[in-house]
């Protein structure tokens, strides 16, 4: 029987110390926007997860936990071999209170000052925020540069490759042979892999996500992840990995116990993590099919309005990435146009690297994601009709400013 949750009926995120909504000005110098920004959704939570949570907290008593249990490892493994079709040996299970965490440790860990770290361009700003906060070297290559990717490699102090899988802005799933050349690369200049796959249990139908963990043969390597994102619970916090090496995953167990002081996790996000796991399946679906739906809505509305952006919806992901270049509007009118204008905040592809670009995050109901959608267009039909620049023939009839 198919398990039908509540997607449309919006949820008033106002007054809850909410980035993407109350937090909206500190980035965009404007209040009350209608943002499409920080990835997280604007749905409630799975109602098994606060169910889960509801009853941990009827129980009153929150001392210091501990996440090295078979609850908790049993619900990754069997996740991992559900969903996945992948063994994980739990043995190689760490926790942390966060990806970028994960990230930031193993960086200190496989890095020195002044060390190179090559990452895939656009690229997230939190590793971008990571890398150089460390006082490490951040090298790029496109997602589809290989020569270049090598280039970066192949210099001597390139000691770490962060691997966002799927790729986070663009919503690219990685094939196989895309991840065994990846490996091979890898293994060829002696560069560590850190896999990040926190999107991978928003990969879309026809599109199959791969763990790291079969193609770490002869590398340091580690994957990190967590069902924050993909459950829509990272105000809990919590993160969980797996290193290759043993004397690798020794020492970051060590550092987070000790010099860390993070022994302990927080038990709502442990709770959060096996509930979503074990009870959670359903729901999470139901997300995938509703955030494909605003994405094939905004696919029908900009090929409408803008049949030469020849935009198609991301492989995973409720992150639209959406290349304007071919309308030749500017960017900093572009936002001028959607802030003071339309009032709705777009994330600019210039966060990523990529100028010309914008990130439009659609977990949302239907109705925002169409307001946002349709703000989108009637700006961007505003900057082009200001350009005057040529169109497709019988562009724009249903334009309406």
């Amino acid at each position: 029987m198919t398990v039908r949750y509540d997607f449309d009926t919006p949820v008033d995120r106002r007054g809850t110390w909410c980035v993407q909504w109350d937090g909206v000005a500190d980035r965009f110098a404007v209040p009350d926007l209608l943002p499409f920004t920080i990835s997280d959704m604007d749905f409630a939570c799975a109602p098994e997860v606060l169910a889960a949570l509801g009853s941990r907290l009827a129980h009153g008593v929150f001392g210091y936990t501990d996440w090295r249990h078979d609850d908790f490892r049993g619900a990754v493994r069997d996740w991992f071999a559900a969903r996945y079709g992948t063994e994980t040996d739990v043995e190689r299970l760490v926790y942390a209170p966060s990806v970028l965490n994960q990230i930031s440790q193993l960086l200190r860990m496989w890095t020195r000052p002044g060390d190179g770290v090559v990452l895939h361009t656009p690229t997230y700003d939190g590793f971008r925020k990571a890398v150089t906060g460390l006082g490490r070297e951040m090298r790029t290559a496109g997602v589809d540069d290989w020569a270049g990717l090598e280039r970066e490699l192949a210099r001597p102090d390139s000691r770490v490759l962060i691997l966002c899988s799927p790729h986070n802005p663009t919503g690219k799933v990685w094939t196989d042979a895309e991840l065994t050349r990846i490996a091979d690369l890898a293994r060829r200049h002696d560069v560590a892999v850190i896999s990040d796959e926190i999107h991978a249990d928003l990969t879309h139908t026809g599109h199959v996500h791969r763990p790291w963990t079969p193609y770490g043969d002869g590398l340091r390597w580690a994957l990190v992840t967590s069902a924050t994102k993909a459950f829509n619970f990272p105000a809990l916090s919590g993160s969980y990995g797996f290193i290759g090496d043993p004397d690798d995953h020794a020492e970051f167990v060590r550092r987070m116990d000790t010099a860390e002081g993070l022994a302990s996790p927080a038990v709502l996000s442990l709770t959060a993590h096996i509930a979503a796991y074990r009870e959670g399946g359903a729901w999470l679906d139901g997300v995938r099919e509703y955030t494909r739906g605003n994405l094939a809505m905004l696919a029908e509305r900009l090929g409408a309005a803008f049949p030469e952006l020849g935009w198609r919806p991301p492989q995973a992901g409720y992150l639209a990435w959406i290349d304007l270049r071919p309308l030749g509007v500017d960017d900093d009118a572009l936002q001028r146009e959607l802030v003071e204008r339309e009032r709705v905040a777009i994330m600019p592809g210039g966060t990523y690297g990529a100028p010309g670009f914008l990130r439009l995050n659609v977990g949302c109901p239907r109705s925002k994601a169409e307001a946002g959608a349709d703000a989108l267009v009637r700006a961007l039909g505003r900057l082009v009709m200001i350009t005057g620049m040529e169109r497709t023939p019988g562009h724009g009839a249903d334009w309406n400013p």
